[in-house]
Formats: structure tokens, C-alpha cells, sequence
């Protein structure tokens, strides 16, 4: 293992704890200038040590646990939530030379792997908590989320097809004369929307439903247990982001600047979009959520997968 590869290791888990922390505050900020009203501006310069504050309250405020919960289910949930996000960043390529993992030839399936077993963080945080508003919302969870990695990984079968590789880095690499957003524009939304979805965010927050739900499967936590909980949200989105870039936008290739600024560039602009989505949209009701992702979603995605295969067998056979 090379002394970078060694380095990104050590030094992955806390950037993204970090940058988790700091989209609370991307967020509060955007949201402000998107509604026209003020954000977060009273603690430290722009309001930005807003966010160390509530850092810094979740840390030290009391870890309770529920008489009535399943003690070690219950802390084993959101530990199960943070991994297996902070996990996925494995195989990012954010640059040529800078990733753990990168080169992995089952890079794509490892990430839905991992997606995978995200929906027992939810699933057992519902669970455990004994509480019908927390079960609720697990049971939603549950739903959304295997629903809509079905339509994700069918999304994604065109650009595995147009690249000839599950590796991120080589997919990254096949993008050199056009970016897939292009011919993969139907996938590309699909993808898009299933992202939305896997990360429970606005307009499909229906598993966290603090109209009906309290707060959904994470109603009993507080402290730490919260924290990461929500911590593993963000990360998500820049998960997601890092993806989209990275499947569809090029990675870190570009003009002019360097490799790194244009990956994060990317990434940063999808994060706002998700920021932004949030001030823009309604929450659709749970049955219209289900019938977009079977009815229209899987649908688009597996006329996607059949034109790109047929108009790759077209150029092949020319």
C-alpha cells in the first residue's frame, strides 16, 4: 500500500464527518437565500460556527436509551448507517491518483452492496425503538429503499455497458470524448430521482415524516446515536454527488483547472441541487412515491438498458 493510499485512509473518515457537519450550515444558508429570508448569521462569521454549536451539543447531550427498546439492536443501527456510507467512499476515484479503492473491478456493485445493507439501519432502528411511529417509518424505509435500488442498478446497467467495466475509475476513463450524461440522459434521471429516494431527502422524506410520523424510525434517539444518524444523511448526499459525477459527469476530468477542483466542483453543484430540492418541492403522498418508481421509473430504466444494447449492438456490428 502506497504512503497517499495509506494517507487517504486515515484521513477520509474524519474530512467527511467534517464536511457532514459543514452542510448543515451549506444548507440553513441556501435554504435562507432560496426562501429570501435570513440563515444562520449570529454565531461567528456568516453564521458558519452555527455548526461547530451543534456539533458540540449533539456530542455532550445525554445518550438515553428507551426502557422499553432492544438495547443492543437499538446501538447497533445507526453504527450499521454510518459504516456503510463512510464504506462506499472507498472506491471513489476523486482524481487519478487519489482514492482507496478506486481500481476496484466491482467497484459499482460493492457500492450498491453497501446501499444494501444500509436498509437495515433503518429497518432495525424502526424496530428496536418499540414505538409505532418509529416502526412506521422503518417499514417505510424499507419499502422505498429496496424499491428503488431496483430501478438505481438498472439505471446504471447502460453506463456499465457504454464503459465495458463495473471499476468507477475506468468508467471515469470511458467518459474521455463525451460524458455520459448525454447518451445516458434517461438514466441519468432515473439514477437521479433513486438517489433522492435512497437518501430520504425532500421531496421523498416520507420514511422521516414529522407530519405523521414524529420523526420516523429515529423518533426514540437522541445524543450521539442522532447524531449519527443524521451525520450518515449528508454523507449520503455527497455520496450521491460523488457519483453522479463520477458516473455521468466526467469525475474529475475537465479544462483548464485541476482534476481535484473539477471533482469537487461537480460534486459540490449536485449537493446544492439537493439542498435546493428541499425549498422547491412537496412531499408527494407514500402511494404516489411507490407508483412513480414502479409505474414510470422502471419502465424508463429498462427501455434505457434496451436502446443502449441495441444501439451498441448497431455500432458493433457497422
Amino acid at each position: 500500500m502506497t504512503s497517499s493510499a495509506l494517507l487517504t485512509i486515515i484521513l477520509m473518515p474524519f474530512l467527511l464527518l467534517a464536511l457532514a457537519t459543514v452542510l448543515t450550515w451549506v444548507e440553513r444558508r441556501l435554504l435562507g437565500l432560496w426562501q429570501d429570508r435570513y440563515g444562520p448569521n449570529r454565531v461567528g462569521p456568516g453564521g458558519l460556527f452555527q455548526a461547530v454549536a451543534d456539533g458540540i451539543k449533539i456530542l455532550f447531550k445525554q445518550d438515553w436509551i428507551p426502557p422499553f427498546a432492544d438495547k443492543g439492536v437499538f446501538i447497533l443501527a445507526p453504527a450499521i448507517g454510518m459504516m456503510t456510507v463512510l464504506l462506499s467512499f472507498a472506491v471513489i476515484p476523486f482524481t487519478m491518483g487519489i482514492g482507496i479503492a478506486s481500481n476496484l473491478n466491482v467497484g459499482l456493485l460493492f457500492i450498491l452492496g453497501m446501499m444494501g445493507l444500509g436498509v437495515y439501519a433503518v429497518v432495525l432502528a424502526g424496530w428496536s425503538s418499540n414505538s409505532k411511529f418509529a416502526l412506521l417509518g422503518g417499514m417505510r424505509a424499507a419499502a422505498q429503499m429496496i424499491s428503488y435500488e431496483v430501478f438505481m442498478g438498472l439505471s446504471l446497467l447502460g453506463v456499465v455497458m457504454m464503459a465495458g467495466s463495473f471499476s468507477l475509475h475506468d468508467i471515469v476513463t470511458a467518459q474521455a470524448g463525451l460524458w455520459f450524461i448525454i447518451p445516458q440522459c434517461l438514466g441519468f434521471a432515473v439514477f437521479l430521482l433513486a438517489g433522492i429516494a435512497e437518501t430520504h431527502r425532500l421531496p421523498f422524506d416520507l420514511p422521516e415524516g414529522e407530519n405523521e410520523l414524529g420523526a420516523g424510525f429515529h423518533t426514540e434517539y437522541s445524543g450521539m446515536k442522532f447524531g449519527m444518524f443524521f451525520i450518515a444523511e449528508y454523507a449520503g448526499i455527497v455520496l450521491i454527488s460523488s457519483l453522479v459525477t463520477t458516473l455521468y459527469l466526467g469525475g474529475w476530468r475537465g479544462p483548464l483547472l485541476p482534476p481535484a477542483v473539477w471533482f469537487l466542483l461537480k460534486t459540490g453543484s449536485m449537493v446544492a441541487f439537493f439542498i435546493l430540492l428541499r425549498a422547491s418541492l412537496p412531499r408527494p403522498r407514500y402511494d404516489q412515491l411507490m407508483a412513480l418508481g414502479w409505474k414510470v421509473l422502471l419502465p424508463l430504466s429498462l427501455l434505457n438498458v434496451m436502446v443502449t444494447g441495441t444501439l451498441l449492438m448497431l455500432r458493433a456490428s457497422l
